[in-house]
């Protein structure tokens, strides 16, 4: 479908591509890989006929169309919703006139066994089926169902687009793209503004339609999910593995260790080579081995190594003091914009140590709730913050918050203390702002390498609870798993909104799910609370989606079913306070009698083992830290109960 032969692109005096060659088939879905600014944007342009190589080819099938979904896109204004994206359909009369074409070259050919004949059929089979899903009476039908399955809503149908924010936006144009079904897709970064229901919509649809994609993603589940060929771009040379991204990465860890050692033999090589010339170089009874080995120097292909892997390099926030044992306490918040309800009756406490997950449609209130937390809008209700609570905060508009007139270098140095100096210029390497690219001014940074330092100037301050608004859009995949791993061993506690599924995965326990101007509360991980979604889903029959701030629509909720869910979230918080009661009381009782087992023994005055005291020792600090969880899960039921008579 698309040949690339050769092909190499110049930007000042280094080449992003060098000599890149691969074919995209009908079959393949590609994941195009590696870090910011390798050059997978710039690749998809020239795939797409945007932008031209400095050197090479691009060689792409007749009639081939192809469907680009850019980073950032261009809309009219002028248009409703349903206007705009039924001009994906504007090229039907293109179609019709390509199928009579090929009918006609058909119709004019005897040469029936050979491969161009079955080419062409299976081209006008092709074409003829993506005419008969655009026949005139189901247009209105699939426009419907691709809007609804990105998370529009009916009433949004005959709104105009200038209304929508960019992250709805960007759901217009990936409609409008899908809609043509073009025999191949480019979709750079599709899921940047995307929530997880969407995603798993678009992850379907792409896993079932049929032609070649090649998708820029640092969503790993996403692409895992949807891709079968992977290619990776690193230092302007490119690697082609037949294989899903979780699998590449095992293959990458391989082919890089095999560079190391090859680079490894051939400095070796490089070093003894040097030596024997220095060594021998003005004894003329060597003179002819010294000049045979010059020229064995310079025509040595110097290996280089790729990337440095930062992936091993592991970063730990700098906690603070512990906090006091719930660092946030909601009690009946609510916050309305004039008419419209974001959320009501919001209710729920966190405990120092928990990591929990803030995910729901786009607009339904996480990140309201987050400012909520913040103090930085009004709301009705009550909020707490805990005693002694040190707050790190990243905003989605974090980025814009750095002095732009401090390089890179000096505002880490700023914030980082104690043994951590001695490493600031390996963490700028591993955020990828290594060598000259440290002494840059935060103002000519772009966008995602401003959110790369903003993180990484975060990860030093020294808190006791993270709040994390959407933290990793502009990160790519490895430096993902830093801050991960980061999170991860945080021993403190941690608020993030994320519709990224990988990294949310392993890191918290607890999701809160935004939606119908309520907040619900999921024991689990994010993967145990999308299975719950699907079998509820399959459920209902019939789910009135609630409407969003970031939309402008309106939603009635009836307050005696908002009173009946407010009591059924009270009951289920209850059940979990007086599980961790019991599950302490026996983790005491049965530490007590072991203890005592141990006591009986050590008295019988037969004990000459030491490693019987250390037994006794240990089982004694661990009762007295469980004493302690009983006690603070005592308080919490304590208090929990004392809100439920109070709501009642």
């Amino acid at each position: 479908m698309i040949s690339v032969q050769g092909l190499t692109v110049e930007f000042g005096s280094r080449p992003l591509l060098k000599d890149v060659s691969f074919v995209v088939n009908d079959s393949d879905r590609i994941a195009l890989v590696g870090l910011n600014g390798a050059g997978k944007s710039t690749l998809l342009k020239i795939l797409v006929g945007e932008q031209e190589a400095t050197s090479g080819t691009v060689s792409r099938n007749r009639g081939l169309t192809i469907g680009y979904l850019p980073q950032q896109m261009k809309l009219s204004d002028e248009t409703t919703l349903t206007e705009e994206v039924k001009k994906a359909f504007s090229h039907i009369q293109e179609l019709d006139d390509e199928i009579t074409a090929l009918n006609r070259e058909i119709a004019d050919r005897t040469d029936y066994e050979s491969d161009e004949y079955a080419d062409l059929l299976n081209r006008l089979a092709h074409k003829t089926d993506i005419r008969t899903t655009m026949s005139n009476g189901s247009i209105d039908g699939q426009v419907e169902k691709t809007l609804t399955g990105l998370g529009f809503e009916r009433s949004d149908f005959g709104r105009e687009t200038r209304e929508f924010s960019g992250g709805w936006r960007m759901r217009i144009e990936i409609a409008k793209i899908l809609l043509q079904s073009p025999d191949v897709l480019l979709l750079d970064e599709p899921t940047n503004h995307l929530d997880i229901e969407s995603i798993q919509w678009l992850e379907k649809f792409l896993k079932n339609r049929r032609g070649g994609l090649v998708l820029v993603s640092h969503d790993r589940a996403f692409i895992d999910n949807v891709t079968n060929r992977t290619i990776e771009i690193e230092l302007g040379k490119i690697y082609d593995y037949s294989v899903n991204y979780s699998k590449f990465v095992e293959l990458r860890k391989e082919r890089i260790e095999q560079q190391r050692r090859a680079w490894e033999n051939q400095q070796k090589l490089i070093h003894d080579t040097e030596d024997f010339i220095e060594r021998f170089r003005y004894k003329a009874t060597k003179a002819v081995q010294v000049q045979s080995r010059i020229k064995q120097l310079e025509k040595i292909e110097r290996i280089e190594i790729d990337e440095t892997d930062t992936s091993r390099l592991r970063l730990k926030f700098q906690a603070a003091p512990r906090s006091g044992d719930y660092p946030v306490i909601a009690e009946d918040v609510a916050k309305n914009y004039g008419p419209l309800n974001v959320f009501s009756g919001v209710t729920f406490t966190i405990k120092r140590g928990e990591k929990v997950a803030f995910v729901g449609k786009n607009g339904a209130g996480k990140s309201t709730l987050i400012k909520c937390i913040m103090g930085e809008i009004p709301f009705e209700g009550k909020l707490t913050i805990g005693h002694n609570v040190k707050i790190g905060y990243f905003a989605q508009n974090q980025a814009q918050m750095l002095d732009e007139n401090l390089t890179v270098w000096e505002t880490i140095d700023r914030v980082a203390v104690g043994d951590i100096r001695t490493r600031i210029n390996d963490l700028l390497g591993c955020f990828m702002f290594g060598g000259e690219r440290s002494e840059k001014k935060v103002k000519v940074l772009s966008g995602g390498e401003k959110s790369r330092l903003a993180m990484l100037k975060l990860l030093l301050e020294p808190v006791n609870l993270l709040i994390l608004d959407e933290p990793t859009n502009h990160l790519d995949m490895r430096t993902k798993d830093i801050l991960k791993d980061a999170i991860s061993k945080f021993t403190g506690t941690v608020i993030v909104v994320s519709h990224d599924r990988y990294f949310l995965d392993g890191i918290t326990d607890k999701v809160f799910e935004f939606g119908g101007g309520t907040v619900k509360e999921h024991l689990g991980g994010i993967y145990d609370f999308l299975q719950k979604k699907e079998i509820d889903n399959l459920n209902m029959l019939e789910v009135n989606t609630s409407p969003t701030a970031e939309k402008g629509e309106l939603r009635e909720v009836s307050s005696g079913k908002q009173e009946y869910e407010e009591q059924k979230a009270r009951e289920r918080t209850l059940r979990m306070a007086r599980k961790a009661v019991s599950e302490a009381e026996e983790k005491v009782m049965t530490l007590e009698a072991e203890i005592s087992a141990l006591e009986d023994e050590i008295s019988g005055g037969n004990v000459s083992d030491p490693a019987v005291y250390e037994k006794h020792a240990e089982l004694t600090a661990k009762l007295e830290q469980s004493m302690a969880e009983w006690e603070r899960a005592s308080e919490e039921l304590e208090k929990l109960e004392t809100l439920n008579n109070t709501a009642k």
